[in-house]
């Protein structure tokens, strides 16, 4: 259906951007029964919110605020993200572009002095994050007494945030009889009790479906043993191929690690996180914007208000806490009527629980296995051949020289020629260690081609943190080989032994001393050498004498891995309490 009737200039706007009908969010604010109305809106993320309370605020503001110098805004827009702010503040620019209004954005790494100016040369809307806005009522730089609307954007999202005490500071310093537009994805119970206080007969308004998170999009799922995690990620990024991706870690850490491996692999890469300044966060998203990068790999904050078209695809990484994060998360793809992807990396032990959290999510999820290095070959074959044989535009200086190639040229040469010249620059897939929970091994075990090998040792183990997830990424990198050349991993407290092939142990040696730096303070300076006894025996070497430690049968602690341990330096050896009553001492 065609757009309602809206005001001369909004419609010539919409008109403009492509818009030939609304979608359901924009119908309903602005059907007969919303009309002047406080609404608590449930929508989902990518349908056209900013849009639908653009045009739901647009008869008042043309009404009382075209073409007058205003002291104090009309409209208030508060949003959790100085990214979901700067874009909420674009789309509203191109909206009221026609209508002479003027629209001044607030948020956190900014210069506070160049938006007090602003402020004070008077602007009908300001749109802001809710710290910065507080800080500009609390020094009377921003006046609230004019306001006739007040919209909440991912409301639910502020709240989870910390953001409480700033929203009603504002909603308290705002008058009585504003009208408060509520937009969340979702409505847990501190959201419906911040509408109860702060709205009047909110009109309830939800589009979203209680059968799927998103129509748009497919979720798709692969169960990994937990040292695989990074190697999928790869392989999935590979077999899409998509042409802008985002990688959701949990942690500042997890993306700073993730982004640095996939940028040593050759991916076109930035990354998004709390520790990055405003200057850094811009130049990544404007990175995605025009193509110089391809995957973003980000925290659930800084990935709010990411609005990049060409988004096709969103990989879980680390597994969303709940539902709601989870939609969050998947929303930034699937945009619009275009399609998208959702692939969440499941470790085998977390199966269980992400099958419930899907049941709760109302997705519907297909589990696959994670694309192999041959699948991926096959489909980059494919589509090699496809982009050969398309149709191609020649001007006639191109023309000219390929005319001399072929007279030139053997055709096979040339051929070769322009399918390396193709694949210049694409990462290799990863040959996974497993495929399945039954083979997945990383302690122990007897697999094919490891009759015969040689133990390493690093000087690293449990108390500096080391597990398989990144020591066996460490191990290939430095030793230049692949994740199946690496046998049984013994991790104990301060050491780590592991499993190479005796038949490429002297290449795997020569790759460590090139790789290696003494002294170095990352993981160039971890010793790794090859180790003349096997773990078992230097602990049976470093086990005290009988009398230094008098343990149960005579035998030393038990870790984890079932090798044995010696006692800590430094600590007396145990020793057994003697039968009979045992006397309490004095307290």
């Amino acid at each position: 259906m065609p757009f309602p009737t809206l005001p001369a200039p909004i419609a010539q706007a919409l008109e403009a951007q492509g818009y030939a009908e609304p979608t359901p969010v924009q119908a309903a604010v602005v059907a007969p029964e919303a009309e002047g109305r406080d609404l608590l809106v449930s929508a989902q993320t990518g349908s056209g919110k900013t849009v639908a309370f653009g045009i739901a605020m647009a008869d008042r503001m043309l009404a009382e605020g075209k073409g007058h110098f205003l002291p104090a805004p009309l409209a208030l827009v508060i949003a959790p993200t100085r990214e979901l702010a700067l874009q909420v503040s674009r789309e509203l620019a191109w909206l009221y572009g026609k209508t002479g209004m003027r629209i001044a954005t607030c948020v956190g790494g900014m210069d506070p002095s160049r938006e007090r100016r602003t402020l004070q040369q008077g602007a009908q809307i300001v749109v802001g994050t809710p710290g910065r806005l507080r800080d500009h009522l609390e020094r009377g730089a921003l006046d609230l007494s004019a306001l006739a609307h007040v919209v909440l954007d991912e409301a639910d999202e502020m709240l989870d945030m910390g953001f409480r005490e700033d929203l009603e500071e504002i909603l308290d310093a705002s008058p009585a009889e504003r009208r408060t537009l509520l937009f969340s994805a979702t409505m847990p119970k501190p959201i419906e009790a911040l509408a109860k206080r702060y709205q009047r007969d909110a009109l309830r308004i939800s589009t979203v479906s209680d059968t799927r998170g998103h129509g748009d999009i497919s979720y798709e799922a692969v169960a990994v043993a937990p040292a695989d995690i990074e190697g999928a990620v790869i392989n999935l990024l590979r077999f899409h191929e998509a042409e802008t991706a985002i990688l959701f870690c949990a942690t500042r850490d997890s993306v700073r690690r993730l982004h640095s491996s996939l940028v040593e692999r050759g991916f076109a890469a930035v990354a998004l996180s709390g520790e990055h300044s405003q200057s850094e966060r811009n130049n990544a998203l404007q990175a995605l914007r025009d193509g110089r990068a391809r995957i973003c790999v980000a925290t659930d904050v800084a990935a709010r208000g990411i609005d990049v078209p060409s988004l096709s695809l969103v990989i879980h990484v680390e597994l969303p806490r709940d539902a709601e994060v989870l939609q969050h998360r998947s929303g930034r793809t699937g945009r619009a009527g275009r399609k998208g992807i959702a692939a969440l990396i499941v470790p085998y032990p977390r199966r269980r629980r992400v099958e419930g959290l899907l049941r709760v999510a109302r997705v519907n999820v297909q589990w696959i296995e994670v694309p192999t290095a041959e699948v991926i070959r096959e489909r980059d074959r494919a589509r090699l051949l496809e982009a050969l044989q398309a149709p191609v535009e020649a001007t006639d200086g191109e023309r000219e020289t390929a005319e001399q190639l072929v007279a030139t040229m053997d055709p096979m040469a040339m051929a070769l020629a322009l399918v390396q010249a193709q694949k210049k620059g694409i990462p290799e897939p990863e040959e996974l260690i497993s495929q399945s929970p039954a083979d997945a091994r990383t302690q122990s075990g007897h697999r094919e081609g490891f009759e015969d090998t040689v133990w390493f040792h690093m000087d690293i183990g449990r108390r500096q943190n080391a597990d398989p997830r990144w020591l066996l990424p460490l191990i290939c990198r430095r030793g230049h080989i692949t994740r199946n050349e690496i046998g049984a991993i013994r991790i104990a407290a301060t050491e780590t032994f592991f499993q190479i092939p005796r038949a490429i142990a002297d290449r795997f040696a020569e790759a460590l001393r090139r790789t290696g730096q003494a002294g170095a303070e990352d993981e160039t300076g971890i010793t790794i050498q090859a180790s003349t006894e096997s773990p078992r025996e230097m602990a049976r070497e470093r086990r005290p004498a009988r009398g230094g430690y008098e343990g149960r049968h005579g035998n030393g602690p038990r870790g984890n891995d079932g090798e044995q341990r010696p006692p800590h330096r430094g600590k007396p050896g145990f020793k057994p309490k003697p039968k009979g009553r045992t006397e309490r001492r004095p307290s």
